[in-house]
């Protein structure tokens, strides 16, 4: 696998006041937002912008697991590496005897495809993978 550049940094938010507050503190900008049928959460994207050149991905939960994450606290979640096909990347992990969350990769926002790879194989650290496929719907 070639080097990957960090697509975004992924954030638990218990609800979008959190998101909101966090963005207000840092002066981020959103910008664009979707849902992610395969976890049932609302996400935020923020711009490029002041804080770094890395977005922020802000995921407020609506049933499941990540409802849950830090007792229900929400909190730093993951960090995803854009590649250039994510069924090829978990191909590789796989072939290294590394396991991803996802049998096949998955829809992400409107935009990429994502699969995560066993936080069990990186030393507790949750890495998404994910292949742009479309353009994100910005308003």
């Amino acid at each position: 696998m070639k080097p990957m550049r960090i697509h975004h940094v992924g954030v638990i938010a218990k609800d979008r006041a959190m998101a909101e507050h966090i963005m207000d503190m840092f002066q981020m900008e959103i910008d664009y937002e979707d849902d992610v049928k395969a976890y049932d959460s609302h996400l935020i994207f923020t711009k490029y912008g002041p804080v770094g050149d890395v977005p922020i991905e802000f995921i407020i939960p609506r049933s499941g697991v990540l409802t849950q994450f830090r007792d229900g606290k929400g909190g730093l979640h993951h960090i995803c590496f854009e590649v250039e096909d994510v069924e090829a990347a978990a191909a590789e992990f796989r072939e290294k005897g590394m396991g991803m969350l996802e049998e096949h990769s998955v829809p992400g926002s409107c935009d990429i495809m994502v699969n995560f790879l066993r936080p069990k194989f990186s030393d507790g650290v949750l890495f998404e993978f994910a292949q742009t496929v479309g353009e994100p719907n910005r308003k």
